[in-house]
């Protein structure tokens, strides 16, 4: 394993590991708690540049169906035109317009986001986790970040009120991304 710090041998093209890669949410619950979940199909591709950081760039499509909170009833409802209506936008899309190093193992990767057809620019913040050589020859990177954003921003307004104030599912939602990427040959 390195550190960040020698970005030149990183430089080239990778493929996001779905199976070892995840892209979650979490969002308040009735005021009280946090629900977590994860979308399940996801692909996405980076191309790291070492030499010039900020010309690194990424891309991910994530099938919105693949919605995956634990429960079968709630993921129903989520793929709904309540929240994401996922038979009229199938895919959430997000992909970079900017790319900055932060120090030897932070970056911020900057982007269009796209749910429900709204695009927003969004800034994530990575940490840069390490590479190593698999046991089958690949070369793999880790990055983990996370962004909040506003569902509503998205179309994605959807609401219950509470009897005791508030409401049932919070505006803020916090997307996680913890990323395993092959390099291609």
């Amino acid at each position: 394993m390195t550190t960040a710090t020698n970005l030149t041998e990183l430089t080239g093209d990778y493929v996001i590991d779905g199976s070892h890669s995840r892209i979650g949410f979490v969002a308040r619950h009735a005021m009280v708690t946090k629900v977590r979940g994860a979308f399940n199909e996801f692909d996405g591709k980076i191309k790291i540049d070492g030499d010039k950081p900020e010309n690194t760039t990424a891309e991910v499509t994530i099938k919105a169906a693949s919605i995956d909170t634990r429960n079968a009833q709630r993921d129903g409802h989520l793929t709904t035109n309540e929240f994401l209506d996922v038979e009229t936008f199938p895919e959430i899309k997000f992909v970079s317009t900017a790319a900055k190093q932060i120090d030897d193992d932070n970056f911020e990767i900057s982007g269009d986001l796209t749910i429900k057809d709204v695009t927003k620019n969004i800034t994530i913040p990575f940490a840069f986790e390490g590479v190593a050589v698999d046991p089958f020859g690949n070369t793999r990177v880790g990055f983990e970040g996370s962004h909040t954003i506003n569902r509503k921003d998205y179309g994605v307004s959807w609401n219950a009120a509470l009897e005791a104030g508030g409401v049932l599912v919070s505006e803020k939602v916090v997307l996680e991304f913890e990323i395993s990427a092959i390099k291609q040959a």
